[in-house]
């Protein structure tokens, strides 16, 4: 684990304890995308491991128009065992400020939506509100397309497109099209030149992982 991101480790512990069996604390090391997990407090909320790779971290917080002074609060998600999860993420940045890391820290809500639902059963013309999830965001936050570009460095590496086959380019746009990079405006451009091809045969990865091709 990088320096930065060691002091965050008993903070991730001071949470788990505090918030008790519901809670979950993730550091993510976003130099190593498809392996950003590099810690976690309590994981029977989502059952994230090391080694995992983040999935809301662009959809729910670099793009939300709630970002601010690099945290986002308070949004919704449905993990992959069905629990409805309250989320906060703080983002981590270097001495250059640029994106290093992130702390996530999961809510499970699920046993606090039924008491709720089980206490408004008794009051008469009640309707209990569903949790909904932050709406996406429409406005970009000016330091976005830093982030989701260092974001896309870890991802392709350090050679580029040089040292990929065909297949290994499709891979990494098959994983930067799943995490949600292309949501962001000049995202194909900037992949394109990553990896050293046009932005016509990044359209045609795309094509291709999203099934629109043979």
């Amino acid at each position: 684990m990088k320096q930065i991101l060691l002091p965050y480790i008993s903070m991730a512990e001071m949470l788990a304890k505090t918030f008790g069996d519901d809670c979950e604390v993730v550091i993510h090391d976003l130099a190593d995308p498809a392996h950003s997990v590099v810690y976690v407090a309590n994981n029977s909320v989502t059952g994230r491991r090391v080694g995992d790779s983040f999935d809301q971290l662009i959809k729910k917080v670099i793009l939300s128009e709630k970002l601010k002074d690099d945290y986002v609060a308070n949004y919704y998600f449905d993990a992959p065992n069905g629990k409805k999860i309250r989320s906060s993420t703080l983002l981590i940045k270097d001495d250059k400020g640029k994106l290093a890391g992130a702390l996530c820290i999961n809510l499970d809500t699920t046993r606090l939506s039924r008491h709720i639902e089980y206490l408004q059963s008794f009051l008469p013309g009640q309707r209990t509100e569903e949790t909904g999830q932050a709406s996406e965001a429409d406005k970009e936050p000016d330091n976005v397309n830093d982030m989701i570009t260092r974001l896309m460095e870890g991802i392709i590496g350090s050679e580029g497109g040089d040292g990929l086959t065909r297949d290994g380019r499709i891979e990494k746009i098959r994983f930067m099209d799943e995490k949600g990079i292309f949501l962001m405006k000049g995202s194909v451009e900037k992949a394109a030149e990553m990896l050293g091809v046009n932005k016509v045969t990044i359209y045609s990865y795309l094509d291709e992982v999203r099934g629109k091709r043979g």
